[in-house]
């Protein structure tokens, strides 16, 4: 399969989550070992002081640290456990969370997402960074 394949794949996989079409949820990037995930900043997703709501910044993680696990192992994956670290409050107009695989086992894989907030510059900081282990279910 190649990269495109596996984007198109991976796309139809995010399309039939109803939770990921409520947040905005695109797949940007996807292929063995790295993931992209990309959240539009509206109204809706934030906190009271207009901060991006955590949970939002745990669903890009979660999701990422899936697929990103899911891309190695198979897409038959569930998320085992994982950590989050809220560095800064995010405040701009994308957020942006990018997946590696850490280790790849035959049945689990240790996966990374670093989420970033994209100012309407461009310009992008980190505001959390995760760590979880993707189990296969096949």
């Amino acid at each position: 399969m190649n990269n495109q394949e596996f984007l198109q794949m991976g796309q139809e996989i995010l399309a039939s989550q109803a939770f990921s079409h409520l947040v905005g949820a695109e797949l940007t990037e996807f292929k063995p070992g790295k993931t992209v995930l990309e959240i539009p900043i509206t109204e809706k997703l934030l906190q009271q002081h207009k901060f991006v709501h955590g949970g939002v910044l745990s669903y890009a993680a979660d999701n990422v640290l899936t697929f990103v696990g899911g891309s190695v192992l198979g897409i038959k994956v569930l998320t085992s456990e994982f950590k989050i670290n809220y560095l800064r409050p995010a405040i701009g107009e994308k957020l942006i969370a990018k997946g590696t695989v850490i280790y790849c086992g035959k049945r689990q894989a240790v996966c990374r997402c670093d989420i970033f907030i994209q100012d309407e510059t461009g310009n992008e900081k980190i505001c959390a960074t995760a760590q979880g282990t993707i189990v296969s279910t096949a």
